[in-house]
């Protein structure tokens, strides 16, 4: 290696190295098997993740370098200008073959009976570096298994120390859960408490760890991986969609697992999409059409069904029809739904299902800033959310932003915990969040950032304030030059508004507060959905409705006429358009339940029942030819009346609440992120309200709860803060409650 460069043409940040006689250029400071990766030389390794910070403990990636007496391991020695590298020399293999015969050493013997059988790192790397027979004959150590929650399941004997799932709660999810104990032949990996693993991102761990050790808990022992069939699909629980595959076998699908895609989710899955497919096979799952005689139910055929469906939205078409869509529903149903609403000549037609305040007129918009850029920003400022459990995956893009230097700030009604530290916090009741977004320093701190952004989440978005919050976000982003980031509230909320799922009449909140005498409910989960979801329930209990429905439900059979049973999004081809504007697709990995069709087949025979103009397409592929971008002027309803007295309330969707699917998750719901019902007050108001009391009746204009309560000083002062997704605390879903003893 001469002073000289080998090659003056490249740029100065780039060297010249030679892996395996094959020239090619590198960055300065690279390691060696990222340049051979790059080139698609293979070195064997175990610790090494590209995703990770370097270990360098399990030396499997020893590589041999001219003028280096002994084997370096490429994952931690830098490429520099004229290196020669030989990853195939007798000193490389037999450096590889010493490694993998250590590291076999203590390694059980239970291949036949290991879930990672068939896509074990170890197995398949022990076949080219393994020998026959081991030379060692002392007895193998033995570790004891550790309870780490429902999700992930562990077989700790069999972990080899390469400390990636380490790395991964320390670097990527932020929580440093899982760590080493003791040392040398006695260091185990573990929680050092015992206590199930709390991360929103823990199924990770499972991708990352290249043995058995740490396996699906859900899919232990269902099926070989050989036996299953791979269909890309997404993550449709939030708006990011989340790149990732099904693994389906005969139609039944048995997990979820992440699909690279560096500008949406990475190479990661949080666990709400990784183990909500077990939703899909609950027990009230809507398999054959339903239709209710003299308040009574039975199944009927398509054909019966459709016919009473057809009549009931011709008795009641135009005005007196209310069209209320899931926000999680494809465009290409969506496009059919705003085609048949025009074809019943109603404007009642909208998917905003869980938003109180739509006195503006919002709808979902594109970030203004890539889910990728943010991480490249030096200022993030999060209003009215929940990040980390309202979007796991951009939290951890926040996290990201924050370990390069960034400053971040949050105003939330709640102090809730982070994975990073906070530049400053306003923790304000919900009508206070406008005042702080015009905080002189907050101001400055966005005003002086190169790059920053503001991201307002659902804590703002659903509440009776949201227009007034929308409009200082944007007052302040004008101000200092930073970009609005609107979470979408629902997995394809900007498709369907792109594709007219819109109100040219009464909008979602004003279509059940003026009931109609007939609404279509899609996909919708009646009793939980709404942002008021007891007046919901009222309005639909008084008129007739036709439920197109993933499931049939206490609330979807009380208030029903007619079901419709159709598929959910792993069971369907469909596209769904995410935060960033990308469309993406996703194509059938489950058999249908039953009689249930793909939506949009359903849309396409109930309106050839009423010969509606558009619907003339024989297939997916005429429907999506015919489907164009419609832009509506969406009107506007009055502000929502906030009362003077009582607590104010703020309402979160609890982490694995979100839609009827998570909600049928038992794994999601055995964990202990999920709190189930309650009201969280400062210990303040609790003291002149409910003094000590455990468990308080609040009243609201909706109706009454008596639900547990739990004090802490991170609520705002003035403020009830409530998870939404339960049926216990859907009436407390108002402007303010009043509080008194259970």
């Amino acid at each position: 290696m001469s002073a000289q460069p080998v090659n003056p043409n490249l740029p100065p940040d780039q060297v010249t190295v030679f892996i395996d006689g094959v020239e090619m250029a590198a960055p300065k400071g690279s390691m060696i098997i990222q340049a051979a990766d790059r080139a698609g030389i293979p070195i064997p390794r175990f610790c090494y993740h590209d995703k990770l910070s370097i270990a360098a403990n399990c030396r499997m990636c020893l590589v041999e370098v001219e003028k280096m007496p002994k084997p370096a391991p490429a994952c931690a020695t830098p490429v520099m200008d004229g290196m020669q590298v030989t990853t195939r020399s007798e000193k490389a293999l037999k450096s590889q073959r010493n490694v993998m015969e250590f590291l076999l050493i203590n390694h059980p013997l239970d291949c036949p009976v290991c879930d990672q059988g068939g896509e074990c790192e170890l197995q398949d790397l022990s076949m080219g570096y393994g020998r026959s027979v081991s030379r060692f004959a002392e007895r193998k150590r033995v570790v004891p298994d550790e309870d780490i929650g429902p999700l992930v399941a562990t077989e700790m004997t069999r972990c080899i120390h390469c400390t990636r799932c380490v790395r991964f709660t320390a670097e990527v999810a932020g929580t440093y859960e899982l760590g080493g104990m003791y040392r040398g032949e006695n260091l185990q990996i573990g929680t050092y408490d015992g206590k199930p693993l709390i991360t929103e991102l823990s199924g990770n761990v499972i991708d990352v760890c290249p043995v058995g050790a740490l396996t699906n808990k859900v899919f232990q022992f269902r099926a070989r991986p050989w036996e299953l069939m791979a269909r890309e699909s997404l993550g449709y629980h939030d708006a990011l969609g989340s790149n990732l595959f099904h693994h389906a076998r005969r139609g039944e699908v048995l997990r979820s697992v992440p699909r690279d895609n560096d500008g949406v989710n990475e190479c990661w899955l949080s666990d709400r999409d990784r183990y909500a497919h077990q939703g899909l096979y609950a027990a009230d799952r809507a398999m054959v059409p339903m239709v209710k005689d003299a308040g009574q139910w039975r199944e009927a055929s398509w054909d019966e069904a459709l016919a009473r469906a057809t009549q009931i939205l011709r008795d009641n078409a135009a005005d007196g029809l209310g069209m209320l869509v899931h926000p999680a529903t494809s465009n290409e149903e969506g496009a059919l739904l705003a085609g048949l609403a025009e074809a019943l000549d109603t404007g009642h037609l909208d998917h905003r299902i869980g938003l109180a305040d739509l006195s503006d007129g919002a709808v979902a918009e594109r970030f203004a800033m890539s889910v990728a850029d943010i991480e490249q920003a030096d200022c993030v400022v999060l209003v009215g959310t929940d990040l980390r459990h309202e979007l796991p995956l951009v939290n951890h893009r926040v996290r990201k932003a924050w370990t390069r230097g960034a400053k971040v700030h949050a105003i939330n009604p709640v102090e809730f915990d982070q994975t990073f530290d906070l530049a400053s916090k306003q923790i304000v009741a919900p009508s206070g969040i406008v005042n702080a977004l015009g905080d002189v320093a907050l101001r400055e701190a966005v005003t002086g950032a190169n790059s920053a952004v503001i991201i307002v989440g659902a804590l703002a978005e659903s509440g009776p304030h949201a227009a007034s919050i929308r409009e200082a976000a944007r007052t302040l982003a004008q101000a200092s030059g930073a970009a609005v980031c609107r979470i979408p509230q629902g997995a394809n909320a900007l498709g369907l508004s792109d594709h007219g799922v819109l109100p040219t009449g009464l909008d979602a909140r004003a279509m059940l507060a003026q009931p109609r005498s007939a609404y279509v409910l899609y996909g919708i989960e009646p009793g939980l959905d709404f942002a008021d979801s007891a007046g919901a329930m009222q309005a639909l209990g008084a008129a007739a409705v036709v439920a197109f429905s993933h499931f049939a439900c206490e609330s979807t059979l009380a208030v029903a006429d007619v079901i419709l049973p159709i598929g959910l999004l792993p069971e369907i081809d469909a596209t769904l358009t995410n935060l960033d504007g990308r469309e993406q697709r996703a194509v059938p990995a489950g058999a249908l339940p039953g009689q249930a069709r793909p939506g949009w087949k359903v849309l396409r025979a109930l309106a050839g029942g009423m010969d509606a103009p558009g619907f003339d397409f024989t297939d997916l592929a005429g429907l999506r030819a015919g489907i164009a971008k419609r832009e509506v002027t969406v009107s506007r309803s009055d502000a929502p009346g906030n009362a003077d007295e009582g607590l104010e309330v703020a309402v979160s969707i609890g982490i694995y609440r979100t839609d009827a699917t998570v909600r049928r998750a038992a794994a999601l719901q055995a964990h202990p992120l999920n709190h189930g019902p309650r009201v969280v007050l400062n210990p303040a108001d609790a003291g002149s309200t409910i003094g000590e009391a455990t468990v308080g009746r609040f009243s609201t204009a909706m109706g009454t709860a008596t639900v547990p309560v739990i004090l802490s000083d991170k609520v705002a002062p003035g403020t009830a803060w409530v998870e939404g997704g339960h049926g216990a605390t859907a009436p407390l879903a108002s402007a303010r409650i009043q509080a008194g003893r259970g």
